[in-house]
């Protein structure tokens, strides 16, 4: 039996449930269907098969949620620092528990290659462990003396959250946002995207399981439309963090506008590497390929546009087709694969739309800009692709298309490459090769990003601050970044003596 077999046999077992019950939502402790009794249907992007149907939440449902966080929220907020720190242990250790069963179901559930998947099992208990390991000190503040008084601060929860996931990666980007969260003391209601919502439902249950109090964390399934309006909208939520496109951020910052809602955004990227003559060519070439046809190219950090220096473009360019050529599309659930299906119909024909327009523009393709012929399974399927002999004029170079596919653009020097980079209405991440020091510190200070990795991928240290600028976002996620959106930081200032009072009306 292959590996593939033995997986697709597991997967039938971990699936069935679903396949039996649909998938509910999760309020106040327990699974239960919507209000109105409505579902959709979630199919698998890697055979088109149907995993599961699932309920369909509108803003009843939205209202049962908030509701319950609210009235959850006056008792996890005094629950001690300490009593979270060991309570969202307990999560991380359920997560490793289950990590097989979370990649086998988001590999099936999203197109994701099930080797990146396991990784990012893993990674979101380690989110659980490094906030649990900060939840007692979420709360602390600092000292501000004066001669006459003393100033000190320190961060309260704001209260029941909105958090709002995409389908790229869900459940470590899930944790990413619920794990801080409840170490700040907030409660919350998760609405996952409606094209990968099994595990959602998984986390919600294991966070009970491992002593999360009822009402804490509540999960409502359903289209952005509805059940995502319905979330932004309502007055118990006193904040949101969503992670999607540029476009649907600024809907929410418009629905959240009436009650003065906080927000945290992560967008979209048209992310550059900029690669120089001087640099470890080697490297650079690893990288290139790694951050654009890992996860299907469906990655907000991707390195989409490659920028490299005119003297040596000819020949990076034909390195990048020939490993772009060699990337192992199949079965998600084949240990062996390194791309699978696009997550859905809808977006397979966005991707693929732009192989037309590249040739439209007179970009060369150098390598797939098609679907493969003999597909590993009846999914969404689209080859590793490499558009060159791009300007930065063109759509291709500046709109984001979230797919495996990298553009790459001839540059000039330094001023050059920094204009290409900047010229485009994202800012979320930028990659620098370069053996000179120097050149590395005048391309970071000045590309317009908020994340910038130099002679390196996207290398996480959660402490670190994550986020972007322009189109790409608002706030920062990472260590106390994160506290500094779910809490308010209050000044408290105590006299310490009897200072002179100005009087009136004497």
């Amino acid at each position: 039996m292959t590996e593939l077999e033995s997986n697709l046999i597991k997967l039938e077992g971990r699936i069935a449930r679903f396949r039996k019950e649909g998938l509910g939502h999760f309020i106040g402790g327990a699974r239960c269907d919507s209000v109105c009794g409505d579902t959709f249907e979630n199919h698998s992007p890697v055979d088109s098969r149907l995993i599961c149907t699932v309920a369909r939440g509108k803003k009843a449902d939205i209202d049962r949620a908030a509701c319950a966080a609210r009235d959850a929220f006056p008792a996890w907020r005094e629950t001690p620092g300490a009593e979270r720190r060991d309570i969202l242990h307990a999560v991380a250790d359920k997560i490793l528990e289950h990590a097989e069963e979370i990649a086998l179901l988001e590999s099936y559930d999203t197109g994701q290659a099930l080797r990146f998947m396991r990784k990012a099992a893993v990674r979101g208990a380690e989110n659980f462990r490094f906030f649990a390991d900060k939840a007692p000190e979420a709360a602390n503040g600092l000292s501000l003396p004066t001669g006459s008084h003393m100033n000190f601060t320190l961060r309260q929860p704001i209260g029941p959250i909105g958090v709002i996931t995409p389908w790229n990666t869900p459940f470590m980007l899930s944790t990413w946002k619920i794990a801080p969260a409840l170490a700040a003391g907030c409660t919350l209601v998760h609405k996952p995207a409606e094209w990968s919502p099994v595990t959602a439902t998984l986390l919600a249950e294991f966070m009970h399981e491992a002593g999360v109090p009822s009402g804490v964390i509540n999960v409502v399934h359903g289209l952005g439309e509805e059940s995502g309006k319905a979330l932004t909208e309502h007055e118990a939520i006193k904040a949101v963090a969503f992670i999607g496109e540029s476009s649907t951020g600024s809907a929410i910052m418009a629905q959240g506008a009436p009650s003065l809602k906080r927000v945290h955004f992560e967008l979209g990227g048209k992310n550059p590497v900029i690669v120089f003559a001087d640099a470890d060519l080697e490297r650079a070439l690893d990288a290139a390929v790694f951050m654009i046809y890992s996860l299907n190219g469906e990655r907000c950090t991707s390195s989409s546009r490659v920028l490299v220096e005119r003297c040596i473009y000819d020949e990076f360019t034909q390195r990048l087709a020939e490993r772009a050529a060699k990337i192992k599309l199949g079965h998600p659930l084949d240990p062996s694969s390194e791309l699978g299906p696009l997550i859905h119909a809808r977006h397979l024909e966005k991707v693929t739309s732009y192989f037309a327009l590249a040739r439209d523009e007179g970009v060369r393709i150098l390598a797939g800009g098609a679907s493969p012929a003999k597909p590993p399974s009846d999914g969404h399927y689209v080859e590793a692709t490499l558009f060159a002999g791009a300007d930065k004029d063109m759509r291709v170079a500046r709109e984001e298309i979230f797919g495996p596919v990298l553009t790459a653009i001839a540059f000039d020097g330094e001023d050059d490459a920094l204009a290409i980079a900047n010229d485009v209405r994202y800012g979320l991440a930028a990659y620098v090769w370069t053996g000179d020091m120097g050149r590395a510190l005048r391309m970071a200070l000045e590309v317009e990003a908020g994340m910038v990795w130099v002679n390196s991928e996207n290398v996480r240290h959660l402490p670190a601050p994550f986020g972007g600028v322009k189109a790409s976002g608002v706030g920062r996620d990472g260590g106390d970044y994160s506290f500094d959106f779910y809490m308010e930081t209050k000044n408290i200032c105590l006299a310490m003596g009897e200072h002179q009072i100005p009087k009136l009306g004497v």
